[in-house]
């Protein structure tokens, strides 16, 4: 009798404490506990991802006060702010599968009318501090300062940057901070001191839009998950060999003859405002891509005589083409007119020129090819190539832009201009990926590299350690070229990918590209990662971003779908 008293009596205390909102921080307690049956997430949440440059927390939990919870802005204040504190607002307090009728206008009066901001230990408000305007709308831009401070403490919770994109990195945090009850009706984060900032200034990833189509509001969901992994560029490969998605003004044979589609398979100059606009006030650049001369076969259709027809073993030309003609003058006012149109289009200062897999077979077998040559004193095919992306350079220079470009020209020994970024993708001869980085960085250019985050390349099983493991900087070199190096990019190319299958194949995995890119080089804890990225990718679920599973597991919130249609 007397120990039924006794279990009873504790029985009624545990209750209680749950009732006044008592949680353990699961993250900091054995393994076995997260076997008892209350309350425990089914993955570990309130981690960051990409991790923090310092991150202090403890056991100490706060309850976050959703009813009338606000963001505060105490410095710079703008339209773009107070979007994102609207968007925030959302992202923590909409659960999955209930109605969601609160915005933040209704936070706001809440809080005017009852005055909450920090209650009985509890955090009733993120004060946020940008010290430089943020008015108009700000393009973002490469060396943009990310950095910010967040210290959450039962005396309040407060988030300082710079710039408004410190702000947004730093907003992105604290949403990973903040948890929930596993009824989806409380929320919770723990006390927490964060100093943070980028490893590198270019943190990109490659989608591929021509060898198959993917729908604007995919790539705006993309968008959305770039942000979540603090990227902050969107390398639109958006035409290729296959197809000319991109609808041009002053060129519109180019997607009338040369998408797979003229009407439904385009990117109109609207559909492209949106995607960059949608990109700005989340802090990411659009950087775009048209590769040229090579991986062009698409943009024929659209204007006759700019590919360079390619001839048989008996001299006649037998019907196929290959890369841009380089020998016409005719090329060159072509490129600069829409070049001209893209740099308006895509306000970002660098446009990516490809420049990659040149054929020279089709030149070769050309007689006009042949005979401008000899006129121009151009010895072989690389100096033909050097000749081409030469002129082409100097017309994107004249436009008041800036240029990324695949390895290969500098593999061939054409001179690019000093401020050029050279993309590293692959080994070259006796050359690992690394050493490539270190030849161009020697040759005093400035260094991207994507060559070990292909993620379109998959396997069965858990594969994304390997991407953990790449470092941009691990080469042979002195400190100077090492200081070349501006960052990466991931990459997920389409011959196997389309709106179906983007961002499942692509996600989580891409969130270890970035944390590469943003942490710090000694963030290395390949068990830490992997608790991270399970966290990250449930939070993507709960977002409504699809994102495949990396291990046996489950999120509290799974994806849901609507019945079947048929």
């Amino acid at each position: 009798m007397k120990s039924s008293i006794i279990f009873l009596f504790c029985y009624l205390a545990f209750a209680f404490s749950l009732n006044n909102n008592f949680q353990f921080d699961t993250r900091y307690f054995p393994k076995s506990v997260n076997a008892f049956p209350f309350d425990t997430p089914a993955v570990k949440e309130g981690l960051p991802t990409p991790l923090p440059k310092v991150w202090k927390t403890s056991n100490s939990v706060l309850n976050v006060q959703n009813s009338g919870f606000v963001f505060e802005s105490t410095g710079s204040s703008c339209d773009d702010l107070t979007a994102a504190f609207e968007r925030y607002y959302k992202i923590l307090f909409d659960t999955p599968g209930e109605s969601f009728n609160k915005d933040y206008s209704w936070s706001k009066a809440y809080r005017q009318k009852y005055g909450i901001w920090n209650r009985n230990g509890g955090i009733g408000a993120l004060y946020v501090n940008v010290e430089t305007s943020c008015s108009g709308k700000p393009m973002p831009a490469f060396g943009m300062d990310e950095d910010y401070t967040l210290n959450i403490s039962s005396a309040g919770a407060k988030l300082e940057a710079k710039t408004l994109w410190g702000a947004l990195r730093g907003l992105e945090t604290f949403s990973q901070l903040v948890y929930s009850s596993s009824s989806g009706q409380m929320w919770y984060v723990n006390e927490t001191m964060i100093e943070d900032g980028p490893r590198f200034p270019h943190r990109g990833f490659l989608v591929d839009t021509s060898r198959h189509y993917v729908e604007k509001n995919i790539l705006l969901q993309f968008v959305s998950a770039l942000s979540m992994a603090k990227y902050n560029v969107f390398h639109w490969h958006i035409v290729d060999s296959q197809s000319f998605p991109y609808q041009s003004r002053v060129y519109p044979d180019l997607s009338q003859k040369g998408a797979y589609n003229p009407q439904t398979h385009i990117y109109s100059p609207e559909d492209i405002a949106d995607v960059i606009e949608y990109a700005r006030q989340r802090g990411i650049r659009v950087v775009a891509e048209f590769d040229t001369p090579g991986h062009s076969l698409s943009w024929g259709p659209g204007q006759p005589g700019l590919l360079t027809p390619c001839y048989g073993s008996d001299g006649k030309p037998d019907g196929t083409f290959g890369p841009i003609d380089p020998s016409k003058n005719s090329t060159y006012e072509f490129i600069e007119k829409l070049f001209s149109e893209v740099s308006q289009v895509f306000p970002d200062q660098y446009l990516h020129l490809g420049g990659d897999e040149v054929s020279f077979t089709c030149w070769q077998s050309n007689p006009d090819i042949k005979a401008f040559m000899v006129k121009a004193g151009i010895a072989d095919y690389v100096g033909l190539e050097s000749y081409y992306i030469s002129r082409v350079t100097d017309i994107v220079q004249k436009l008041n832009k800036q240029y990324i470009i695949w390895q290969e020209p500098v593999d061939n020994g054409v001179k690019l201009s000093s401020n050029a970024v050279v993309n590293v993708w692959k080994a070259i001869g006796d050359r690992t990926a690394a050493q490539e980085v270190a030849f161009i960085t020697a040759a005093g250019y400035k260094a991207i590299t994507s060559a070990c985050w292909y993620l379109n390349v998959i396997k069965y099983g858990e594969n994304w350690a390997q991407y953990y493991q790449c470092d941009p900087q691990n080469f042979n070199g002195t400190a100077e070229q090492k200081a070349l190096v501006m960052g990466g990019e991931g990459c997920m190319w389409g011959e196997w990918v389309d709106g179906t299958n983007l961002m499942s194949r692509t996600w989580p995995r891409a969130a270890v590209v970035a944390e590469r890119l943003w942490s710090p080089a000694t963030a290395t804890d390949m068990d830490s990662m992997k608790v991270r990225l399970e966290a990250h990718r449930c939070r993507m679920i709960r977002r409504d971003l699809d994102a495949n599973p990396i291990d046996p597991s489950y999120c509290r919130y799974e994806k849901q779908s609507p019945p079947p249609k048929y």
